[in-house]
């Protein structure tokens, strides 16, 4: 085991647009577990649109400060454990942030299964496949034939959606950036159809893709998309809200769509946000489904992995900027 633990720490919290200079690759000291804690050694990093929205304050969870080991989930294995019920080489899932090595606290540390390929923890098992699944069924609520509209469909949870959406008999539409990623949503993952919101009037574009409306969206955006869909949703249509992507990464002022109070009331439609955890009591139900699905080919997961930890905020900056299709990871060791 090496003495020492690389770490990327968050050296400036960006005012604009994140970008490399508000990174920096340093080294610590190996941290030692004290009594009801555990050493792991980090593998996978999970990356997602949510470590950008640390960046800028306190969410579901602390905002990440400036000159602290940038936060994020990750797949680990445990190396030296003070603590029952874990030991080493022992996989978990924990908030470990960027670095080779973190301490943590053993019920902080959530034990998962050993399976092949070890990234589908992070991915389809993870939190986006449990992201889909419990925001698509539980706060969407689609009903067979109903049409489910989902934004960034080529990412980590809005290709899923899309496919799950498909499987409970439902037509999938989903919003991407550029015809390559709208041909890979209707070639390979079988949505009906796919919106370019980079190709023109976005209002239009989706109306031809879902001519009879929107039951059920899948907002991971906000912004002008989430004003698109809104008014194009149908009475007692259902929107699950679970990100709002547009507005992270040194995007004009936020804002909000325009005339929702009274198409809300009109359509007596329901918004709901969500965050994974909501729904833990029904993990063991979700990770069953997810698992029948991948093994019938009913649900394809793709992975786009970077490897080096070094190459962490780079990754992350690609994600903001929509290079990614599927689920976007760091392989650390």
């Amino acid at each position: 085991m090496s003495e020492r633990n690389r770490q990327v720490l968050l050296v400036e919290t960006p005012k604009g647009k994140l970008g490399p200079e508000h990174f920096r690759l340093s080294e610590a000291a190996m941290p030692v577990p004290g009594k009801g804690e555990v050493l792991a050694r980090v593998r996978y990093i999970s990356l997602d649109a949510a470590n950008r929205a640390w960046m800028q304050g306190a969410t579901y969870r602390s905002a990440v400060e400036a000159g602290s080991v940038m936060a994020g989930g990750a797949l680990a294995e445990i190396v030296a454990s003070k603590a029952p019920g874990l030991r080493p080489g022992d996989l978990v899932f924990a908030d470990t942030g960027w670095q080779d090595y973190a301490v943590l606290p053993a019920k902080r540390a959530l034990k998962l299964p050993k399976l092949k390929p070890l990234t589908h923890l992070l991915s389809v098992y993870g939190i986006a496949g449990l992201t889909a699944y419990f925001g698509l069924l539980r706060a969407g609520r689609p009903k067979r034939g109903e049409t489910v509209v989902v934004s960034a469909a080529a990412g980590s949870v809005g290709s899923l959606v899309g496919q799950i959406a498909k499987i409970k008999g439902c037509r999938a539409v989903g919003i991407a950036g550029g015809a390559e990623k709208c041909a890979w949503l209707t070639g390979e993952l079988g949505f009906d159809a796919a919106v370019d919101y980079k190709a023109g009037p976005l209002f239009k574009s989706l109306k031809a893709a879902a001519p009879d409306g929107i039951d059920v969206y899948f907002d991971n955006v906000g912004g002008d998309i989430l004003e698109a869909c809104l008014f194009q949703m149908n009475q007692h249509g259902r929107i699950a809200c679970c990100g709002a992507v547009s507005q992270y990464d040194g995007a004009p002022a936020p804002h909000g769509p325009r005339g929702v109070p009274g198409l809300i009331v009109v359509k007596r439609l329901t918004l709901q946000g969500f965050i994974v955890m909501d729904y833990a009591a029904e993990r063991a139900k979700a990770l069953k489904d997810l698992k029948s699905w991948v093994a019938a080919g009913k649900l394809k997961v793709r992975e786009d992995i970077v490897d080096g930890l070094e190459n962490a905020p780079g990754a992350l900056i690609g994600l903001l900027a929509g290079e990614n299709r599927g689920k976007r990871m760091v392989k650390v060791a």
